[in-house]
């Protein structure tokens, strides 16, 4: 979730409801500006024993921040007196509801640049967290700790969501405190190349989930899924989650997408430094009516499109949202595997050939079977390993096309051996984790983030 930072322009009020487009129409670019973004969370917990670490304290993740900004030229911001995040050169690391510790990167035009970038992140990590004792963790999961052990980062947005969570799903608190992702943002020429990423996005959604199933251990054991992370996010909150037919369906994708925006309920809206909840109004309510003097503006608008989690969601970009975080490795197969599918205009044709022919149930059944069976689940009488592996290979195509090297000659295509060796085994991250867990770690907590743990 994204760290508010104030909008120092002056308000805009927004009069009619096409103004609303505008935000999507204004993200289009022409194909020599597109760049890549990645996010990617991490559990930060005790190196002795897995636990989450706390917020607060000494060797708390407020700690980790403090340190972080002291040493390594970041800008830290506060909220009511608390670190909470820091800024450096347009990229941010910011904080999830339980700490996990994410970095939002620069958008670069090459892989090789989100990898120098990462390789940075994790050395200044690796540098505090050592010294703190704590580690960060290459899984899609915390593993060992339970929700209640876990310390609520002191923001004010999550002191709105957490409540709201409770009342709309079971799964929701779970979500913001236990999860960790990684993701990817892309950019589109025109709403016709939107239509064609968004479509392509939301219908290899299961095949990412697969492919990058990593969260197979939670409250100190295993919990029957590959992908837990995905499961929680399926009762979490339906207004705002899960896959959007219209886009299967339309090729008005920015009018549809308000449409849908304007229906989901709010979380709040800021005025004059003050959160205001807004749980009871949807934005188009809230337009119509207002609240108590209050008018919808666009950064109103702006800054509820962040608290919509589709697996494929829609800004002035586009972001795939379906994956597990990862090891750092694995975490760079993503930003590649996107690159070279959704910026090479064969390559995104053949991945939409891959996916096509689902009917709208097919999609739906593999998004309630893939946290569980990852390769092993079959649509259309196929299984998902050879879907993947077909992916990958369409992936490299596209990056081979565009070759752009490295000072050693490679293209980035090399991003994605780790995966590719995965994918042609049949075997997705969690399954290593979960044999290892209950083979070589003897389910012991140490050995667990010994053997998950962010290494330089």
């Amino acid at each position: 979730m994204s760290q508010y930072v104030p909008d120092t322009n002056p308000p805009v009020e927004i009069e009619r409801t096409e103004d609303l487009a505008y935000y999507f129409e204004s993200g289009c670019k022409p194909k020599e500006n597109w760049r890549i973004g990645t996010e990617h969370e991490k559990p930060v917990v005790r190196r002795a024993d897995g636990h989450a670490a706390p917020f607060s304290g000494p060797a708390g993740i407020e700690a980790l921040l403090r340190r972080l900004a002291e040493r390594y030229e970041w800008e830290p911001l506060e909220e009511e007196g608390r670190v909470v995040a820091l800024l450096r050169d347009g990229a941010s690391v910011t904080l999830e509801p339980g700490g996990q510790l994410e970095l939002s990167g620069r958008a670069f035009t090459s892989v090789h640049e989100t990898a120098a970038e990462m390789r940075r992140h994790i050395a200044e990590v690796r540098a505090v967290t050592e010294e703190l004792e704590l580690a960060c963790l290459g899984l899609g999961m915390q593993p060992i700790s339970r929700l209640g052990e876990i310390e609520w980062v002191p923001k004010k947005r999550y002191r709105i969501m957490a409540p709201y969570m409770a009342r709309v799903g079971t799964l929701g608190h779970r979500m913001m405190k236990q999860t960790a992702t990684v993701q990817v943002n892309l950019d589109y020429a025109s709403e016709a190349d939107a239509v064609k990423k968004m479509r392509v996005g939301m219908g290899i959604a299961p095949l990412l989930q697969a492919m990058f199933a990593n969260s197979p251990i939670s409250d100190a054991d295993l919990n029957g899924f590959l992908t837990f992370r995905g499961h929680v996010w399926s009762d979490t909150d339906p207004d705002r989650t899960g896959l959007l037919k219209f886009v299967f369906d339309s090729a008005d994708l920015f009018a549809h997408y308000v449409e849908y925006a304007l229906d989901v309920p709010m979380y709040l809206i800021i005025r004059g430094g003050d959160w205001i909840e807004m749980t009871a109004y949807t934005f188009r309510r809230f337009m119509q009516e207002g609240h108590r003097g209050a008018h919808a503006t666009l950064a109103d608008w702006n800054l509820h499109l962040t608290t919509l989690f589709p697996e494929v969601r829609l800004k002035g970009y586009i972001e795939l949202r379906s994956c597990d975080s990862q090891e750092p490795e694995m975490a760079l197969a993503l930003p590649a595997l996107a690159k070279g599918i959704f910026y090479d205009d064969d390559a995104l044709g053949a991945a939409w050939d891959l996916v096509k022919g689902w009917s709208w149930e097919d999609r739906l059944m593999l998004q309630r079977d893939v946290p569980k069976g990852a390769f092993a689940v079959r649509v259309a009488r196929m299984p998902l390993s050879e879907l993947a592996r077909e992916l990958v290979r369409i992936a490299e195509y596209g990056l081979n096309r565009a070759r752009v090297l490295d000072e050693a000659g490679r293209d980035e295509s090399v991003y994605l051996e780790r995966l590719a060796d995965g994918v042609r085994k049949g075997r997705c991250p969690a399954d290593v984790v979960r044999a290892k867990w209950t083979g070589e770690w003897n389910r012991d907590a140490r050995a667990l983030v010994e053997g998950t743990m962010y290494r330089d």
